[in-house]
């Protein structure tokens, strides 16, 4: 056999090893050094502001990273009174009003039991009792067991839920000291940010640390670009249902109109976890012409977001529409609602590795100097 076929079968062997060896051991590290993985993530979102403070306002690097740590916090802190504040008020409201959802809901239960239930009813036991004894038997047996299993679902899920109570509540302490490290790693990693990136460019080859800053460089404007391209999405979202809820004259029309679009962001659902059980109700209490208002308000507001997404997500990305659309379509087949949000970001990398010639360098190790002596 030609040597020159076994140097490539070999090397090719070495990068599909390495890969697969990389993505094993970043496996299990990232389990017990995530919150410093995500403390390099906040830094590197962060970095932009962090620079702007250092040379705009002329501070230590430090004091620069506390302080945009500060306006985070600060930022969440308002978003959470404001939310919590919202929520207070909404219930204030729902508390003088539910009593009568409540009671024309309890109405259209009773009026159904009425007027379908106990019909129904009295068919089946009338068509029972013309059964002959061993088939009345067996309808007895079946329903029998049908309850068993019903009570044997309904307690091993209480069970399974009790002994997870002590694990839930073991969460807490975990999760307290996971964001504590991760805090203190997003200071650190951020002040000594330059500092890293020096210590990278000695110790990798030229070649290689030019090509890490480009793919460094592209993912960081492909992150961004996505984020962008969410809060853009969002807004959007946002401003089409309050203007839907100032024409059907919906009360607290700008506060459900700010939760629907937050919650827009949950992937494949979105808006639909209140829009549908909303209009639901609206139909049952009677409501006709505001539960039809809603539901074409629905209609428009998702396919609105099926239109725009690709075209936002590939301006904002540098991604082709018909490329993003593919990608959401498999990453929604492969894993399901994340897949939606991990398709467009798997993109992102693949489109970015080609673009810092990542590919071409693994090719050109694959092939090494064979070509040359074989031509």
């Amino acid at each position: 056999m030609n040597p020159v076929y076994i140097y490539r079968f070999i090397r090719s062997l070495l990068v599909v090893g390495g890969i697969i060896l990389g993505g094993i051991a970043l496996f299990y590290l990232s389990k017990y050094t995530y919150p410093f993985i995500i403390a390099m993530i906040i830094a590197f979102l962060m970095n932009p502001l962090v620079t702007f403070f250092e040379k705009k306002g002329r501070l230590p690097r430090g004091l620069a990273v506390f302080i945009s740590l500060l306006l985070i916090f600060l930022l969440f802190a308002g978003l959470i009174t404001l939310l919590v504040t919202e929520i207070i008020s909404g219930t204030n409201y729902l508390a003088g009003v539910i009593p009568q959802h409540i009671e024309t809901i309890v109405d259209f239960i009773e009026t159904y039991i009425t007027s379908t239930v106990i019909p129904l009813y009295n068919q089946i036991a009338a068509m029972f009792n013309n059964l002959d004894i061993e088939q009345q038997d067996t309808v007895l047996k079946n329903i029998q067991n049908i309850g068993e299993s019903i009570t044997t679902g309904v307690s091993g899920f209480i069970q399974a839920f009790l002994k997870n109570i002590p694990t839930i509540i073991g969460w807490f302490p975990t999760t307290a000291t996971a964001l504590l490290f991760t805090l203190l790693g997003t200071f650190f990693i951020s002040k000594d940010w330059d500092t890293f990136g020096l210590v990278t460019g000695k110790v990798l080859p030229d070649k290689i640390f030019s090509g890490a800053k480009r793919l460094f460089r592209d993912l960081k404007r492909a992150l961004f670009g996505f984020i962008r391209a969410q809060f853009t999405l969002v807004s959007l979202t946002t401003v089409t249902i309050l203007i839907g809820f100032l024409i059907l004259r919906v009360n607290y029309s700008i506060t459900i109109a700010l939760i629907c679009g937050l919650v827009d962001i949950i992937p494949y659902l979105g808006t639909g976890t209140i829009f549908i059980p909303w209009i639901i109700f609206e139909f049952i209490a009677g409501n006709t012409s505001l539960a039809i208002g809603l539901s074409v308000l629905y209609i428009i507001v998702v396919v609105q977001r099926q239109l725009i997404e690709p075209k936002v997500l590939s301006s904002s990305i540098g991604l082709d529409p018909l490329a993003t659309l593919i990608a959401l379509f498999i990453g929604f087949k492969l894993i399901g609602f994340l897949g939606l949000i991990a398709g467009p970001v798997v993109l992102v990398i693949f489109n970015t590795l080609q673009r810092a010639n990542v590919f071409k360098a693994i090719w050109s190790f694959i092939i090494g100097q064979d070509t040359k002596r074989t031509t």
